[in-house]
């Protein structure tokens, strides 16, 4: 088989991932206990709901026809991007979601890119030094930021930098003075932004760089003692070139699959952190779902994930031919 039978084939295995996936997100909210409208209804309190008013919910939402005819919708508006009416604002989802998305993408973006050319970096370096001091520094502080709550991080940089030291504020994403007086120029629009990113994505960068770090040192320690790196060595060769050009690369396949996934939940943002900086981003915009029992809202935003990964682990596939030509196709 070549690679363009292969890649048809993928494309096919992942058109009928996709459809497996919505069917289980709408399973998942059809069929759970209580009515997605029932609980909206809920949440009005004391306001009066009349049979006619309940009707014209219905009707508006798509409720008021049978499962089966529900599903088809279901189906054919998440082909067409058509997520419906948001319960809580009123408005069409994703235009909500494109109004934070770039919020999510320059944070996660800035984060997560951080993290990982550092972690890549000090993980290739601890490989190298194995045993030394150094390696057990870098092991050490990557199982600790690793392994602690991302929001007692953000807690903690929040009572350093914003609270003790004033050098920050404690949240949003555009200076408060900017409600009385709008940045006059580009340059000091996007010095505004970066300002309000940098304890979020501060965090973030804390919380992340650590696992690239292990990971990479866990794959560069498998190939560092090969006999192709020993023939490299021998042919005298500079040992930044070795460990970059030859060690690296080969050991790379776990790291691209590991930044493929990274991609696929980059648009889902980061629940706690936005939460905790009151970012709004799109992880703020499900956890207000969630607690609301947004249900429009909270059912394109997993399809869309889902969605992202699976074509970010097509896309790994790909390179891994690319990255690695003893891989064939077939």
């Amino acid at each position: 088989m070549g690679l363009k039978a292969y890649i048809a084939r993928r494309i096919v295995y992942m058109i009928i991932l996709i459809f497996l996936v919505a069917t289980v997100n709408f399973l998942l909210f059809n069929l759970m206990p209580g009515t997605t409208l029932s609980k909206y209804v809920a949440q009005l309190g004391g306001v009066a709901m009349t049979e006619e008013r309940l009707q014209q919910l219905k009707e508006s939402y798509g409720l008021d026809q049978p499962i089966h005819v529900r599903y088809l919708l279901y189906i054919r508006n998440m082909v067409t991007w058509n997520f419906g009416y948001s319960y809580e604002t009123r408005n069409y989802v994703q235009d909500d979601i494109l109004m934070v998305l770039p919020n999510t993408l320059i944070l996660m973006g800035i984060s997560e890119l951080g993290a990982m050319l550092v972690g890549i970096l000090l993980g290739v370096i601890a490989a190298y030094k194995r045993g030394s001091s150094l390696d057990t520094f870098l092991i050490t502080t990557s199982l600790a930021t690793y392994s602690v709550p991302v929001f007692w991080i953000g807690w903690l940089v929040l009572s350093a930098f914003a609270l003790n030291l004033g050098w920050f504020p404690v949240g949003g994403i555009v200076p408060q003075s900017w409600a009385f007086n709008p940045p006059s120029s580009m340059l000091e629009y996007i010095s505004g932004r970066l300002y309000m990113l940098t304890l979020p994505a501060f965090t973030l960068f804390i919380f992340l760089f650590g696992g690239w770090i292990l990971l990479t040192r866990a794959t560069v320690l498998e190939t560092i003692t090969e006999d192709y790196v020993t023939t490299a060595r021998a042919k005298g060769l500079p040992e930044r070139t070795v460990l970059f050009k030859h060690v690296l690369k080969n050991a790379s396949l776990p790291l691209i699959t590991s930044a493929a996934l990274t991609f696929g939940f980059l648009i889902s943002g980061a629940i706690i952190t936005e939460t905790v900086f009151s970012y709004g981003g799109m992880g703020l915009m499900i956890w207000a779902a969630i607690a609301t029992t947004d249900v429009p809202v909270m059912q394109a935003f997993f399809f869309v994930i889902a969605l992202l990964v699976v074509v970010a682990n097509f896309v790994a596939d790909m390179l891994y031919g690319v990255i690695d030509p003893r891989i064939k196709y077939g």
